[in-house]
C-alpha cells in the first residue's frame, strides 16, 4: 500500500517517494552506527531508494563518518509494466484450478479509465548480501520481501552459499517472525487478555539471534515491556501463510515440522525448518486506479432492527433502479453490524449500524447513490440516525467520493529481473546480483483432511462454548485470501482439534459470510498443535479494493474464536 500511495504523491510532486520514517530513523542513528560498526538493511526506500540513499550519503559526508552507503534497484518495473502484464505475468492464484477469481480481477488490463499506479517485484536477499560482502554499512532497498534483509544479514555473517537451503530457510522464518514490528512481543496477540494492561504498554521490538544452522532464538530487550513466549511466537509464525510452504525468491521453506520451545523468560527457540531451491517466479505487486468509492453508516435503535435495515436498503436500491443507474455500480453492499442489547440501560447498547459501501468507475455514479440517500431522507424508518463522515483525508472511507487504488497480485519470472547494487561516495560502483543458481517448480499446495482422526464422541461430554476458550489463533490477508492458524496446548486438545476442525467445519464457522465461489485449503502443524486454513476469495480483489470492513483479515481469527462449538468439558476444567 505504501508504494502505491507514495507513487501518486510522488507523481504529484508532493512526496519524495521514500518513507519519511526511514530517513528519520537513519538520521537519529548514524553516529551510533559509525561508532559500534552496526550494519543496516532497510526497505524504506520504497519507490525512490536512490533518493533516500543520496540523502543519507549527504549526511554521512557532512558528519565525516566512515560509513559506506549502497542502494538496491530492480524491483520497480513500472516502465515495463504494460509489456509484462500482457503475456509475461499471471495472477498469483491462476494455477490453482479450484480458485475462482473475483469479478473484474484483471479487467483493468485494457481499461484506460484504470491506469497503472505502481508495479513492483518482490526481491530476495541476493543484492543485500552482495552489498554487505562488498563492504556496505547501510543498504537501502525498495520492495524486497519483508524477511529478505534478515536472510541477507545471516547469509553474510555466516558465509552461507546460495544453495545452503536449510540455513536460508531458517533465516527466512526468522525474518517472518520479526517483520511485523511487535507482533511477536504481545501485539495483535489473541491471548493478550491474560496479562495486565500495563505489561502491554511500550512493547519492545522482537530480536532474532540466528545460528549458523539457521535455527533461531526470538527475544527482546529487557528494558521494554512485552511477552516472548511460545504463544506469541506461534501466533506470529501462523500469520499470513499460504500453507506449509513459505516462499521467498531465494528459498522455499517447508515449515510442516517447525517446532518452538521456551528456552528461558522471553527467549523462544525455533527449529525444524527444511529448505528447498526457490521457485522460478516471484510475486509482482500491481496497483491501479480502481475508480471511486464511498460509504455511509445508518444507525438503528431498539425495536425491529432487521426490518428497519430491510426498508433502508430497499429504498436506496428502488431509487437507483428507477433512475437507471443500479447496474452501474461495481459494488453496492449493505453490511449489518451488532445486535441490540435487550432491555439496555443506555441508548448506545441498544444501537447497531448498517454500513453501505459502494464502488464505481465513474464519480457521478456515486453521487447518484448519495442523491438516493437524500431522496429517501424523510421517508426513513423510526429513529433513523445516519453517520456521514465528510473528512476525506488519509485512508478513511467517507461519504465524499474518493478515488481508490485496486490491487493485483501477480507472478513474474525471476529471469526477467535485473537486480543491482549501487554504491555511493568517493568510489561509486555498481554490481549485478544475478539470479538464483537453481530453481524448483512449485508443487500444488498441500491440502489434506484430519490426520488419523478420532471419534469426537471419545472425548466425552461437551458443552457449547467459544472456541477461543481453549484455542488461540492469528489471521491475515494474502491478496484476495485470508489465512488463519488455530492452535491448542495439550496433546489431548490437539487430538480433538485436528479431528474436529475439518474444512467443512471451517466453512460452517464462516457462517453467512461464506459464498459458493470460496475455496478452502487445510494443513496441520503437528509440533505447533495447529490447524491452518487458507480461504480463497473472501477478500474480493483484496486490500484496498475489498468491501469488507476487516479488509486485511486481521479480525477474522477473533471472529472464529468467538464462534460457539461443542468443546469437551474436561478441557474447560
Amino acid at each position: 500500500m505504501n508504494l502505491a500511495e507514495n507513487a501518486e504523491a510522488m507523481n504529484a510532486g508532493t512526496h519524495p517517494g521514500y518513507e519519511a520514517t526511514a530517513l528519520e530513523g537513519l538520521t537519529l542513528s548514524l553516529e551510533v552506527l559509525n561508532q559500534k560498526r552496526i550494519k543496516v538493511a532497510i526497505n524504506g526506500g520504497a519507490l525512490n531508494s536512490q533518493g533516500l540513499a543520496q540523502d543519507v550519503q549527504k549526511m554521512v559526508e557532512e558528519k565525516k563518518l566512515n560509513l559506506k552507503v549502497a542502494w538496491v534497484s530492480g524491483d520497480n518495473l513500472m516502465d515495463r509494466a504494460e509489456e509484462l502484464l500482457h503475456g509475461q505475468t499471471k495472477h498469483l492464484d491462476a494455477d490453482n484450478s479450484q480458485v475462482r477469481l473475483a469479478k473484474d480481477t484483471d479487467g483493468f488490463l485494457d481499461d484506460p479509465k484504470k491506469p497503472l499506479v505502481s508495479c513492483n517485484a518482490y526481491l530476495g536477499a541476493r543484492a543485500i548480501t552482495l552489498a554487505l560482502r562488498q563492504g556496505a554499512d547501510i543498504v537501502i532497498c525498495g520492495r524486497v520481501s519483508d524477511a529478505s534483509p534478515v536472510i541477507a544479514a545471516a547469509q553474510w555473517w555466516h558465509g552461507w552459499s546460495d544453495t545452503a537451503y536449510d540455513e536460508l530457510a531458517g533465516a527466512l522464518i526468522a525474518g517472518h517472525l520479526i517483520e511485523c514490528s511487535t507482533y511477536s512481543t504481545g501485539a495483535n496477540f489473541a491471548g493478550f487478555y491474560k496479562y495486565e494492561t500495563s505489561a502491554l504498554l511500550d512493547l519492545g521490538l522482537p530480536i532474532v539471534e540466528i545460528e549458523s544452522s539457521g535455527e533461531c532464538t526470538v527475544t527482546k530487550a529487557d528494558k521494554f515491556n512485552g511477552i516472548v513466549n511460545t504463544d506469541t511466537i506461534a501466533c506470529q509464525l501462523l500469520y499470513e501463510l499460504q500453507g506449509d510452504i513459505y516462499l521467498n525468491s531465494c528459498v522455499k521453506a517447508d515449515i510442516s515440522n517447525v517446532s518452538i520451545s521456551q528456552e528461558a523468560e522471553n527467549r523462544v527457540h525455533v527449529e525444524g525448518i527444511k529448505g528447498h531451491p526457490p521457485p522460478e517466479t516471484t510475486k509482482l505487486a500491481v496497483y491501479y486506479s480502481g475508480g471511486w468509492q464511498c460509504e455511509i453508516t445508518m444507525n438503528a435503535t431498539g425495536y425491529a432492527t432487521e426490518k428497519k435495515y430491510d426498508l433502508f436498503e430497499a429504498q436506496i436500491k428502488h431509487s437507483l433502479k428507477n433512475w437507471g443507474v443500479l447496474d452501474k455500480f461495481d459494488i453496492l453492499e449493505c453490511f449489518r453490524a451488532g445486535v441490540p442489547q435487550p432491555n439496555a440501560n443506555f441508548q448506545m447498547a441498544a444501537t447497531t449500524y448498517m454500513r453501505v459501501f459502494v464502488q464505481a468507475v465513474e464519480k457521478m455514479t456515486l453521487f447518484m447513490f448519495l442523491k438516493a440517500c437524500g431522496h429517501n431522507g424523510m421517508q426513513h424508518f423510526a429513529g433513523a440516525n445516519p453517520r456521514i463522515s465528510c473528512c476525506a483525508s488519509g485512508d478513511n472511507r467517507t461519504a465524499v467520493p474518493k478515488t481508490f487504488l485496486a490491487y493485483y497480485p501477480g507472478m513474474i519470472s525471476q529471469k526477467l529481473l535485473n537486480e543491482e547494487v549501487h554504491f555511493l561516495g568517493p568510489e561509486p560502483a555498481t554490481y549485478s546480483a544475478g539470479h538464483p543458481p537453481v530453481y524448483e517448480a512449485l508443487a500444488p499446495r498441500r491440502n489434506f483432511p484430519p490426520t488419523n482422526p478420532l471419534s469426537i464422541d471419545s472425548f466425552g461430554e461437551t458443552v457449547l462454548r467459544p472456541l477461543g476458550d481453549i484455542a488461540l489463533a492469528r489471521s491475515g490477508d494474502k491478496g484476495a485470501n485470508i489465512n488463519i492458524g488455530i492452535f491448542v496446548h495439550t496433546d489431548e486438545e490437539w487430538d480433538w482439534l485436528r479431528s474436529f476442525l475439518t474444512a467443512a467445519k471451517m466453512e460452517e464457522l464462516v457462517g453467512d459470510d461464506w459464498k459458493p465461489d470460496f475455496y478452502i485449503e487445510r494443513v496441520e502443524f503437528t509440533h505447533l498443535k495447529a490447524v491452518h486454513f487458507v480461504i480463497y476469495g473472501i477478500l474480493g480483489r483484496g486490500v484496498s479494493s475489498s468491501s469488507r470492513l476487516d479488509s486485511l483479515g486481521k479480525a477474522f481469527a477473533e471472529y472464529i474464536r468467538f464462534r460457539h462449538v461443542p468443546i469437551p468439558i474436561k478441557f474447560l476444567q
